[in-house]
């Protein structure tokens, strides 16, 4: 649609989480789906076999918080056997994976992504409204250890960001071959808006770093990357609000109820679970696919004052 090959799918497995982001859920969370409503794993795999016979190539695990979900160790392992799947990563927020990145490495994950927005521990309570920060640290040097890569730090700019913090990721990448990357927030479900951060500041920040360097990116890649001599690692700025990616846009989401998404920000959503448990095949599975596809927009609204109807921890981010 628009000229985009849409290749790339998100499955959220579960919309548990064991923090409370304050961009991203009250402090008592939000309300949780039944049990019953959530998709099983075979339903996953049976959603992802059919987006595979399309094209999909790329798969990444979200939640809520993947690692709260048991059993995800082995949805990966069944998940990396599936041909066609030719990039397995995930998303999470660090707190479990000092124990689970080497399982998740043996069982065929190639990729993680971290959110953390913060490396000072009062800050990090703040944001997070729990004291984990250690258990995230030694995660990140877990995967590295595993030898997953990449791994990425998913820094969302929020209000009150300290000159400072950006320059304690800039040591973090200074010292370690992570990809730190600056994200606008977004307006995100049942939150308020205010409180936005342009990236445009870390931009020239970044800029600023004696031989800084742009290096050329995927087509689809949502980042702009930089190159830093004498960093083990990489910078990258994700804009979605001032430099809109949506031409490039070559997701899917699937969210943990089974609701198909062709942008984050849809109000409108495809109801898996009816072919999923209805005894439709692979074939009718696939149809909804091609209906998401055929109506995924040509971008958000958000410049416009738009915002996502739910919260991320439902839809996956």
């Amino acid at each position: 649609m628009f000229g985009r090959r849409v290749d790339y799918l998100r499955l959220s497995i579960t919309d548990r989480c064991n923090l409370r982001c304050v961009y991203c859920m009250p402090p008592e969370g939000v309300p949780l789906k039944p049990a019953g409503e959530i998709l099983t794993y075979g339903e996953f795999l049976r959603c992802v076999r059919a987006a595979v016979s399309l094209g999909i190539r790329k798969v990444r695990v979200t939640g809520g918080e993947p690692l709260v979900r048991r059993g995800v160790v082995g949805f990966i392992r069944r998940l990396a056997r599936i041909p066609g799947v030719e990039d397995l990563g995930m998303t999470t927020n660090g707190i479990g994976l000092s124990e689970a990145a080497e399982p998740l490495r043996q069982a065929g994950l190639g990729r993680i992504n971290i959110s953390l927005d913060t490396i000072r521990s009062e800050r990090y309570a703040e944001i997070t409204r729990r004291d984990r920060l250690p258990d995230v640290l030694s995660g990140i040097d877990a995967a590295l250890r595993a030898g997953l890569r990449p791994v990425k730090i998913n820094v969302v700019l929020l209000h009150g960001l300290h000159p400072g913090e950006v320059d304690d990721f800039l040591a973090m990448a200074r010292e370690k071959p992570l990809e730190i990357r600056f994200i606008e927030r977004m307006p995100m479900g049942c939150l308020p808006t205010e409180g936005y951060v342009s990236a445009d500041r870390i931009r020239d920040r970044i800029l600023s770093l004696p031989g800084c360097r742009r290096v050329e990116s995927g087509v689809s890649s949502v980042a702009v990357t930089y190159e830093v001599p004498g960093f083990a690692g990489t910078l990258g700025i994700i804009s979605p609000i001032t430099r809109k990616f949506c031409s490039d846009c070559n997701r899917l989401r699937i969210s943990a109820d089974g609701r198909l998404r062709n942008c984050l920000f849809s109000r409108e959503t495809i109801d898996l679970r009816p072919a999923l448990r209805g005894g439709g095949g692979e074939a009718e599975v696939a149809g909804l696919f091609l209906r998401a596809v055929a109506t995924k927009p040509d971008g958000h609204d958000l410049c416009a004052g738009g915002s996502s109807p739910e919260p991320m921890s439902r839809i996956g981010g």
